[in-house]
């Protein structure tokens, strides 16, 4: 960062040096020759444009005013010279009120657009006579005129594109919803199913055989219980419908995937090419569907942009089963990635939207070792106490 400003800085210095020098000859050359050195003395200003765009501005009026009043002073030659000089040199000084247009504010470019007119229209007027007052003021309206159309074109063209982006967020943001919400679906239908089986396998053993109809009713009881609670902390958040989308397509009647298929997800992805260790501690015990669920596509997608991105032959997986909190991390000493994954994918939104539902948290960024690490803390529920009557 530093040597680029001093890169800058120094082209603001050697473009001031450039206009003394055309200045300096005024006398020994002609108004063309002053009028095109200014013209392409105005690249020496990139780097102040970039950092500095109004002081880059100042520069430039202040250059291309120098060169038209130093063209030749004899009558003859400035009614030969003005067209020229006070055109071309000015063409550069509407080349960065193009650039201050497109990307500044614009109570900014108001204000340029007015300094640079009333200067142009000044110095115009004091150096021109005759036709050529008409046809230089002219040609300068024009020049600036397009300057200011082309900035606006390029600002609009960036406010659409991230207009765009912020659309295509929103929408990935909805999809990821809707996703989720099916595959609750999924969870519910399965669990109503077990409810559904163990009611019916109750209600026929109640009278001949009690015990395993206890059995039958406290299975039914903790399903229930734990389907409510996973019901309670996400469809709260799951606002929107899917109001213009046609029906989803019918998921297999498998049982949703969670952390203990960890180990096939490992396998499959040492298949492509990443080999993955997988490190468990704390209490390995039964988890909430859809916690166990969001664990498990939170280490999905974070080893799909490993396979993708990060260029490593290696990187590991640890779930730590904690009392009050499951945390899932991913690891690898790839090339790294940016916070959002690739530049056209929503990998880390997705699971953002995920931790978010279940009130955890998400930390995705690169390691200053090198490498890329995605942490999960998803808090886990108060275990299900289920009173045992005395019979």
């Amino acid at each position: 960062m530093t040597r680029t400003k001093a890169v800058a800085w120094a082209g603001g210095a050697s473009y001031l040096l450039m206009v003394g020098l055309l200045v300096g000859g005024a006398t020994r050359a002609s108004g063309t020759v002053h009028a095109v050195g200014s013209l392409l003395a105005v690249s020496l200003l990139v780097g102040v444009v970039r950092r500095k765009p109004q002081l880059a501005l100042a520069m430039a009026l202040f250059g291309s005013t120098a060169v038209v009043v130093a063209t030749p002073s004899s009558v003859h030659e400035r009614l030969t010279a003005s067209y020229q000089g006070q055109f071309l040199s000015y063409l550069a000084v509407d080349l960065v009120l193009g650039f201050i247009v497109a990307t500044c504010t614009r109570r900014a470019s108001i204000v340029a657009v007015a300094v640079c007119f009333v200067v142009q229209l000044l110095v115009i007027g004091g150096f021109a006579h005759g036709d050529n007052l008409t046809v230089n003021g002219v040609i300068a309206l024009l020049a600036m005129a397009a300057s200011c159309m082309a900035g606006l074109l390029s600002r609009e063209r960036r406010e659409h594109a991230l207009a765009l982006r912020a659309q295509e967020v929103a929408e990935a943001v909805t999809a990821e919803r809707l996703r989720i919400a099916r595959e609750l679906h999924d969870m519910v239908a399965h669990s109503i199913g077990i409810i559904a089986i163990q009611a019916g396998v109750g209600s026929r053993v109640i009278q001949t055989q009690p015990a395993q109809a206890h059995e039958a009713l406290h299975a039914i009881e903790a399903t229930s219980r734990e389907t409510l609670s996973g019901l309670r902390r996400t469809l709260v958040s799951l606002r929107q419908a899917d109001r213009g989308a046609t029906a989803p397509e019918r998921s297999p009647l498998a049982p949703s995937p969670g952390l203990a298929d960890v180990e096939r997800l490992a396998a499959a992805t040492a298949d492509a090419g990443v080999r993955v260790d997988v490190q468990r501690s704390g209490e390995q015990r039964p988890l909430p569907a859809d916690i166990d669920l969001s664990a498990y596509r939170i280490v999905q997608e974070a080893l799909t942009n490993v396979v993708r991105h990060a260029d490593t032959g290696r990187c590991r997986v640890a779930i730590d089963y904690g009392a009050e909190e499951l945390s899932v991390e991913v690891v690898d000493g790839g090339r790294g990635a940016t916070e959002n994954g690739s530049p056209h994918g929503f990998g880390i939104i997705g699971m953002r939207e995920r931790v978010d539902l279940l009130h955890g948290r998400l930390s995705a960024g690169p390691r200053p070792e090198g490498g890329f690490r995605v942490t999960a803390q998803l808090p886990l529920p108060a275990p299900v106490e289920v009173p045992v009557e005395a019979r």
